[in-house]
């Protein structure tokens, strides 16, 4: 076989592994989350599917005709391809959960058989090039050196393009189809009976897989967007695990969620009328259209993912006007555009899975946070955590070091340590009013302010851009 051809399969062979990898996040993520130990998890199987790939592969060239095995890896490989997905969504939702078990087994089942049987390509073809000892070291830098640029490419490619361009699912049939086309091509000579099986075979995986539907209404760049109406009379936007925004289409005034009505009762202790607001992630766009309904406030809303600001529109009644500016970006670069001292208040309600993403926690964030606020700005933060409450705590203790005034609202078994969920974090350097803030929440909510909240985070570790382990110190439920 000649070598650029050779060059070609171990390129698109590597290529393929490496987009699966990519893709295998947001197939994971309706049942996993998204969080570092999702990618965790799933970079670890994949590279031990590379691992176990590249020793099968070597051990078989040896005992077998490596010219008779290379075209059947990639057509078994792409199938394999093709029937990840729908291996996940069959099982996922029986084994759904977030520790770190649950993302190997998941991730496992739908790309550890394809990553292996893909990865045994390379060493297959570099056995088919070797034509004299001599040349070992030339022949196998060349083809591993070709491996990784495909993997550069499937990396890119996946990342920068396809993850945008079409749900995770037709990207397996993309990648299946080239496979399977390429294995084809090279056993059509000897072998064209098991070739034109294989094509049929691909045709049929994707004619099937695509009869087991996403669990997705909308698969966006970067969750698996879901709406779904509640016995409340709300409209709840589900991003992957959990329950982002509570919206009701017709009334911009509804506000269900705990957390949402403490995060008004605090920002009405602190101030009146209208007001000039930045939102730190937007999904449901819950707080800005009560705001604007309530108050005629203004706001800026920062939102990472491009397609929740449609899907607030179509689905959940969102009304653009003069009021409401999108900014479409990450919040830890967008807030440095805003001029300093316009703002007076930033609600911090962004999340990936259950956790902030720890660039936004750090030190550093805080002080571009207190540079958009005016003197007697407020910083008001939504935050997930269960006991032991590191993250939480971690959070208060880092506010604590910028702004002058630090407060917590949650339930007493939350701050006791008994029980876990959303807490309510505040900072500004004017005073708050603790009998204001108590007034409007829900009854068995209790308030920790300056001091006492200090020494309900004491021992907290102080989050920086140089070290903020959001994910580690997060627990969950």
């Amino acid at each position: 076989m000649r070598s650029w051809l050779l060059g070609v399969v171990v390129f698109v062979a590597s290529a393929s592994v490496l987009v699966l990898e990519i893709i295998a996040g947001r197939i994971l993520a309706p049942y996993v989350g998204v969080s570092l130990q999702t990618f965790t998890g799933i970079i670890g199987t994949i590279l031990a599917a590379i691992a176990l790939g590249a020793w099968a592969g070597g051990r078989l060239a040896d005992q077998s005709d490596p010219a008779d095995l290379l075209g059947p890896a990639l057509v078994v490989g792409g199938i394999t391809a093709v029937l990840s997905p729908a291996l996940v969504y069959l099982v996922g939702p029986s084994a759904a959960g977030e520790d770190p078990l649950t993302i190997v087994f998941l991730a496992a089942v739908g790309f550890f058989l394809p990553a292996v049987i893909l990865s045994a390509v390379t060493p297959i073809a570099a056995k088919l090039a070797l034509t004299t000892v001599d040349e070992t070291g030339t022949v196998v830098g060349r083809l591993s050196a070709i491996s990784t640029a495909g993997a550069l490419v499937g990396t890119f490619l996946t990342g920068f393009v396809l993850v945008a361009a079409m749900p995770s699912q037709p990207v397996t049939w993309v990648v299946g189809g080239v496979l399977v086309a390429l294995g084809a091509f090279l056993m059509f000579d000897v072998r064209r009976s098991a070739a034109l099986v294989g094509v049929v075979v691909l045709v049929l995986s994707v004619g099937i897989t695509s009869a087991i539907a996403s669990p997705c209404d909308e698969e966006t760049a970067y969750s698996c967007a879901i709406i779904s109406d509640r016995e409340d009379g709300g409209t709840a936007l589900i991003l992957d695990t959990f329950v982002n925004s509570v919206v009701d289409v017709d009334d911009p005034t509804f506000l269900v969620l705990r957390y949402a009505r403490v995060i008004d009762a605090v920002i009405a202790a602190h101030i009146d009328g209208a007001f000039r607001a930045v939102y730190v992630g937007g999904g449901g766009y819950t707080m800005p259209r009560y705001y604007e309904a309530t108050r005629g406030s203004t706001a800026v809303v920062m939102e990472l993912d491009s397609a929740l600001p449609g899907i607030a529109e179509d689905e959940l009644g969102l009304i653009p006007g003069p009021w409401l500016e999108t900014v479409v970006g990450d919040a830890r670069l967008s807030v440095r555009d805003v001029p300093e001292g316009t703002v007076d208040v930033v609600v911090g309600d962004a999340f990936s899975g259950r956790s902030v993403p720890w660039h936004l926690t750090t030190i550093e964030f805080l002080g571009d946070v207190i540079s958009m606020l005016d003197d007697d700005g407020l910083y008001v933060l939504n935050v997930i955590d269960h006991p032991p409450l590191e993250f939480v705590t971690a959070q208060l203790a880092t506010m604590a070091e910028v702004f002058d005034h630090v407060a917590v609202v949650a339930p007493p078994t939350y701050l006791e340590g008994r029980r876990g969920g959303n807490f309510v974090l505040a900072a500004s350097n004017a005073p708050f009013a603790p009998d204001r803030i108590l007034g409007a929440v829900p009854s068995d909510e209790v308030i920790l302010v300056d001091e006492s909240a200090r020494a309900w985070a004491a021992g907290g570790l102080v989050l920086t851009d140089e070290f903020a382990p959001t994910d580690q110190l997060l627990s969950r439920p």
